[in-house]
């Protein structure tokens, strides 16, 4: 059973660099075919996707979002972290780490953090 945890503070100041780290068990992140995404939802909206780091190490980002984001992974952790930058409160959601596959099917995900934009 796979399972993932996010992780990381809870309030961030606008201008700051938002930092999250996802924590992968019961299946390494270097397994073949899989890709590891981050996502999120706003108060009141619908999910958003961020952006994955596939199982070789690349990533793709939501064009909305490229120029402001960074995915990054540790395999010794068995771990990726989301950075964003330049938050505003736009920013303030639940983010959710989650495993998907070349179908674009999300079969495993992370209970959520919320993180709050505030000054």
């Amino acid at each position: 059973q796979v399972q993932l945890q996010e992780s990381g503070p809870g309030l961030v100041k606008p201008s700051q660099t938002l930092s999250l780290t996802c924590t992968v068990s019961g299946g390494s992140i270097t397994t073949n075919l899989y890709n590891w995404n981050w996502a999120r939802q706003p108060p009141g909206k619908g999910l958003e996707w961020i952006g994955y780091i596939h199982y070789s190490g690349s990533t793709r980002y939501s064009p909305s979002l490229e120029s402001r984001t960074s995915i990054s992974r540790d395999t010794s952790k068995n771990q990726f972290t989301l950075q964003l930058s330049s938050v505003t409160p736009e920013d303030t959601a639940v983010y959710y780490c989650a495993r998907g596959d070349v179908n674009l099917v999300y079969d495993y995900w992370g209970q959520g953090t919320q993180v709050t934009v505030i000054s």
